[in-house]
């Protein structure tokens, strides 16, 4: 995968990726082949072992915290609620490790707003900023468009825009929140001046799965149309130059109709910049 200029891995998706056995000589290989290495984590197994094993070979720790208390924290994660007192201790040793070792790896928590945890998010601001994070991520949750659970669906989210207002008070030079008011803004438009096509998935963005079937957009796993053969059969190069890979690229660039995608996905970002600049919507767009 380094060789073939892939510049970082995010390990996440499909459970928890730190109860892999391997994990930390994983992340160690892939550093040493070129590759930035990142988490998303529930954070329940964040241990000081693994920091010690392969903390140097890591950018960034985001922990998935969708609750400011531990009674909203375990209802949410469907846990128990001394898993927040767990969690909190990992974070704390994490933070402790980092200034220890002088490292630069970026400490965070995401949390998903919903209305079961909307008045214990600066609960939570306020504990991550105590015990030294780098940051907390607030975002909007999005529906995916195969997915059994309907029940935020049609989530209101217009009486939540001030938050990230209320909550900008906390930051400061070593500590920020980032409050995802563009996303939600994007998910209240909904389809409104929406891109026509996927511009990001032929070459920006792929998913392994655990059972190292690789596809081309992680929102489509299982869909045969975006899978593109499986690392247990043949190398990683041979399936990203495959023909399977260029059918896709041009199925997704002429025939997918992105009313099927669900909105704020990975790379929503990336194609609405895109869109400016393949429709000469950007100033100066012969200069980017």
């Amino acid at each position: 995968m380094g060789l073939n200029g892939v510049r970082s891995v995010m390990y996440a998706g499909e459970g928890e990726p730190l109860l892999h056995k391997d994990i930390a000589h994983i992340v160690n290989h892939a550093k040493e082949s070129g590759i930035d290495n990142a988490f998303t984590t529930n954070g329940v197994h964040l241990t000081e072992k693994f920091l010690e094993t392969c903390g140097s070979s890591i950018s960034w720790i985001k922990v998935s915290f969708n609750g400011g208390d531990r009674e909203t924290y375990s209802k949410i994660h469907r846990t128990q609620a001394k898993d927040f007192d767990r969690v909190i201790d990992h974070l704390k040793k994490a933070v402790e490790w980092k200034k220890q070792t002088n490292s630069d790896l970026a400490l965070g928590i995401q949390s998903l707003l919903l209305p079961e945890n909307a008045e214990t998010m600066e609960s939570l601001v306020i504990i991550a900023k105590q015990i030294g994070l780098d940051y907390v991520v607030i975002k909007p949750y999005s529906q995916h468009k195969f997915s059994n659970t309907k029940i935020y669906k049609d989530l209101d989210y217009s009486k939540y825009l001030t938050l990230g207002e209320q909550l900008s008070v906390h930051n400061n030079d070593v500590f920020n929140v980032v409050f995802r008011l563009n996303t939600i803004n994007n998910w209240l438009s909904q389809q409104e001046n929406r891109y026509c096509k996927c511009l990001a998935t032929p070459s920006m963005w792929g998913y392994i799965m655990a059972d190292g079937s690789v596809y081309s957009c992680s929102a489509y796993l299982l869909d045969e149309r975006f899978k593109l053969g499986n690392i247990y059969d043949e190398d990683f190069t041979s399936i990203w130059t495959s023909d399977r890979k260029m059918a896709n690229a041009t199925f997704v660039a002429n025939e997918l109709d992105i009313s099927e995608c669900r909105v704020n996905c990975r790379m929503d970002q990336v194609n609405r910049y895109l869109d400016t600049v393949v429709n000469e919507t950007s100033p100066h767009f012969n200069f980017i």
